[in-house]
């Protein structure tokens, strides 16, 4: 009975949120409230639980998120960004241009939620691709495919962060496997990807193809850009390869403890952003602090959505929903993680959205972490693979992919729902070959 009511309670929350439009914060809210009381719990204990649920999970994503957005923000505002991509794009030539715009959308990715990079890289790559006469999909496939590899395998990413939260995962550790498995998820869903393809040539859309936004002097240099935006990456792979190496009471083990710690990480990566992307720019620090309201107004409804994920992630496991599952699994032979990647796959064509079917996945699959001694992290990526699975209609992704590519249902199906199938599938192999190999 309990899964039977947390399969209505799914399905709900699809309909709610595809059918009705509802906002997903406040569908998962609902659907958090009606699963809870069918489970047994009274009112004032399902709402307990909500709030431990968004407390707990934003408690510590909050600041990573939002740290995460302004680093982001500076980086676009400042030409970073492009300075990144001009210097990539310029060392390799034409026939190399997918190459560069997909090692561009990975550094830039790390930094910039999906959404947020898509939109704003969209009008450089276009003008880009037009310049040199190539096709869009030979340089949006590897942009789009390197900012969702990174949305969902590699942390501070909301996804991932909120994930790890969830199942207690060193995030440090959780971003060196991330890695290991994103760079060829990236080659094979991008540029190799692109060449199945090829064929497909949409128009270019009205209005997308900008000149450069910044001339060279304005630009801070390529090195800057790079090591401003990969600075929180540095310092968590630090500290957690300090934590492989040196002995529990190393001096510089704490140290780096503490400064790779996913808060104080971003916190120093800001830090370093507001000199490199700003003062040392001569930009005024109002002209700043006006990008961090708009990176905090950029941020707010995903916080919330992640939040609702919390709620229902709380309310599943205090009204035994998660312990019900466990007890399934005793004696079963499915490994946990392709468990957990399939619940994710099942949710992500269901619901659409993948922090919502990741989310949810991680409030289902949380017990049997004690209970099968599987790894915290690569329960992560299995999850993050699987969210993004297929990259279904009611997926928002895809509209914004098709729309902006100019291009027919059937294509972007071809396109966009291969390419994410492909990250999702690629993902799960990295993990089960991490998995046989160090545990």
């Amino acid at each position: 009975m309990p899964l039977v009511i947390l399969a209505i309670g799914i399905a709900v929350l699809f309909v709610l949120i595809v059918g009705f439009r509802i906002n997903s914060f406040l569908s998962l809210i609902l659907v958090s409230l009606a699963i809870g009381k069918a489970e047994g719990l009274p009112f004032p204990k399902v709402l307990q639980s909500i709030e431990a649920g968004v407390g707990s999970t934003l408690g510590h994503l909050a600041i990573v998120v939002t740290f995460g957005a302004i680093l982001g923000t500076w980086m676009i505002d400042s030409g970073g960004a492009q300075r990144i991509a001009s210097v990539l794009i310029s060392k390799v030539g034409r026939t190399q241009l997918r190459w560069a715009i997909c090692l561009t959308g990975f550094i830039v990715g790390i930094a910039l939620f999906y959404e947020v990079g898509f939109v704003l890289l969209i009008p450089l790559v276009f003008t880009i691709a037009v310049g040199a006469g190539i096709s869009l999909l030979e340089v949006g496939i590897p942009m789009a495919a390197a900012l969702s590899v990174t949305h969902c395998f590699l942390p501070p990413h909301p996804g991932p962060t909120a994930i790890s939260v969830i199942y207690g995962a060193d995030i440090g550790r959780t971003l060196i496997y991330g890695f290991i498995i994103a760079i060829p998820a990236t080659v094979i869903a991008g540029p190799l990807f692109y060449s199945l393809v090829k064929n497909i040539r949409p128009a270019v859309p009205e209005g997308l193809v900008t000149a450069k936004t910044f001339s060279e002097a304005e630009m801070p240099g390529f090195f800057t850009s790079v090591l401003t935006a990969l600075t929180p990456v540095i310092l968590m792979a630090a500290a957690s390869i300090a934590s492989f190496t040196l002995p529990a009471d190393s001096d510089i083990r704490n140290f780096f403890a503490f400064v790779g710690n996913a808060d104080m990480a971003l916190l120093i990566a800001v830090g370093v952003a507001f000199y490199t992307f700003g003062i040392a720019r001569g930009i005024h620090t109002q002209t700043l602090m006006n990008g961090v309201h708009k990176a905090v107004g950029t941020v707010a409804m995903i916080l919330l959505v992640i939040g609702g994920g919390g709620a229902f992630k709380q309310v599943l496991i205090d009204s035994g929903v998660g312990k019900y599952i466990e007890g399934l699994m005793v004696g079963s032979a499915m490994s946990p993680l392709v468990l957990a990647w399939l619940t994710a796959c099942l949710l992500r064509v269901a619901v659409g959205s993948a922090t919502v079917s990741a989310l949810t996945t991680g409030g289902m699959m949380l017990p049997l972490i004690a209970s099968t001694g599987v790894s915290p992290e690569l329960m992560v990526l299995a999850t993050g693979a699987g969210s993004v699975f297929a990259g279904p209609p009611n997926d928002p992704g895809f509209w914004m992919f098709k729309e902006f590519f100019n291009m027919t249902v059937k294509d972007t199906v071809k396109t966009w729902s291969v390419l994410e199938t492909i990250i999702s599938v690629v993902g799960l192999g990295g993990v089960l070959a991490l998995n046989a190999l160090l545990y």
